[in-house]
């Protein structure tokens, strides 16, 4: 079996384009994306789009619950300069594309073979807003995971791929599609953009087991054209994080 995951495409569907054509070589049997749809970036509306197409199992993310409720705004954790995006990324969704939001799952298990499990989610399976880090300390993990049958996780909500074992589980991060970080956000330290879009494939086949955590370049003039044209309130973050590319 193998399963696709993608996640924090930000409403950026140029990158998304450009993993979606990699995936289509890579037969896959499932793509799954791990939330935050939709939110910061230009085209929300094609990025839904893409989903229902490729009948994408989908699950909440806190800009996603955001979206639905901007009114919880900090209760979600939305940074006080991104509110403008997000409402004005709302509103470009009809009553439809909101109901579509509202079937996305809070998490997905995944039986696989020799009665492997897998739980995707978009935070930790407790929340969408938590933040696990190859620097998350033992506790944390102990705390957020603590009662889970599956010996594999992954979720996405920190934009950083990773891998890591902690005792017999094994924790991965899909990365972002559309906003893949050069380091881990922290309060006042805003993030730096990658130039290039983040996903990862889980495969399994009888004894093997393997995570493949790939990179893929997209047109960032195309993107930059798009976000102009959107008249997005963020406009100029978007310009400012690739002007020295």
């Amino acid at each position: 079996m193998r399963i696709g995951f993608i996640s924090d495409i930000h409403g950026n569907f140029t990158a998304l384009e450009a993993v979606l054509a990699d995936i289509k070589k890579q037969n896959i049997d499932q793509l799954i994306c791990l939330g935050d749809t939709v939110s910061l970036g230009p085209q929300p509306r094609e990025v839904l789009d893409a989903l229902r197409e490729w009948n994408a199992v989908t699950i909440m993310g806190n800009h996603d619950q955001a979206t639905l409720e901007p009114e919880r705004c900090t209760e979600f954790e939305i940074t006080e300069h991104l509110i403008p995006d997000l409402y004005w990324g709302r509103e470009q969704l009809s009553k439809e594309y909101l109901q579509y939001l509202t079937s996305f799952q809070m998490t997905k298990n995944v039986q696989l073979e020799r009665g492997i499990e897998l739980l995707a989610y978009h935070g930790s399976p407790k929340g969408t807003t938590h933040l696990v880090l190859a620097t998350t300390p033992a506790e944390t993990l102990n705390e957020y995971y603590g009662g889970e049958t599956a010996s594999i996780f992954i979720g996405g909500h920190s934009h950083i791929q990773m891998e890591r074992r902690h005792g017999s589980k094994l924790f991965l991060n899909a990365g972002s599609v559309g906003n893949a970080f050069q380091f881990a956000y922290t309060p006042g330290n805003p993030p730096n953009l990658l130039p290039w879009a983040e996903y990862a494939i889980v495969e399994q086949e009888g004894n093997f087991l393997h995570a493949d955590m790939r990179r893929i370049y997209f047109d960032i003039d195309a993107l930059l054209a798009r976000v102009k044209e959107s008249k997005l309130p963020g406009a100029n973050w978007w310009f400012k994080q690739y002007e020295n590319r």
